[in-house]
């Protein structure tokens, strides 16, 4: 198996970047997490408030994916982590995948939050097929989804098995930065909701 990290762009104060993965199987699946800010954002970005976001033409997914060789028809599954704005900005460019969410998180997105008002266009895309899952899932084997709500409910984190680096986990917005890798000290941010119930 092999796993690729996909420089998706920055934002700006702090030079914050923005990864997406493609895991490969040594059956030649392969496997995208996540999407990053929508591609309309290299000519005309929307910074949220506080932030500068930095995409060129490069940073897209699909110039990421293009200069490994794959195209979007190329991807098996999509893992949705989560719905933020720039984690979700091009789902719809996927429509040969099967995308891979929370259930819960995907309630609470489909609910209406405003918190993912904003890429709805490109998530709930009608050419679009989800697997709603509940709690952690082994999606293939090494391929882990763990559920790691706080960020969001319904975050979803993955641990992938890899044969000559060992483990990886792959935290997404769980922890996004080493700063935050203690629980006990984990600063919670006005982005963390993890009390928000869906009825």
């Amino acid at each position: 198996m092999r796993l690729y990290m996909l420089y998706l762009g920055t934002m700006q104060p702090g030079n914050i970047p923005v990864p997406g993965y493609l895991i490969q199987t040594d059956e030649g699946i392969n496997i995208l997490v996540d999407t990053g800010w929508p591609r309309s954002f290299v000519d005309a970005p929307v910074n949220p408030p506080g932030l500068t976001v930095e995409i060129l033409p490069e940073d897209t997914v699909t110039a990421r994916l293009d200069a490994i060789g794959l195209r979007p028809a190329d991807i098996s599954y999509l893992i949705c982590t989560h719905l933020d704005e720039d984690h979700s900005g091009n789902h719809d460019l996927f429509s040969n995948a099967e995308l891979i969410i929370q259930k819960q998180h995907y309630e609470l997105a489909r609910s209406g939050h405003p918190r993912f008002k904003a890429n709805r266009k490109s998530w709930d895309h009608p050419s679009l097929r989800y697997r709603l899952i509940e709690g952690d899932y082994e999606l293939l084997p090494g391929v882990i989804l763990l559920e790691t709500s706080g960020h969001v409910p319904g975050h979803q984190s993955l641990l992938v098995r890899l044969s000559e680096t060992g483990n990886v986990l792959l935290a997404a917005d769980a922890v996004m930065h080493h700063s935050m890798a203690d629980a006990a000290t984990r600063q919670m941010y006005i982005t963390d909701m993890d009390d928000v119930v869906v009825e």
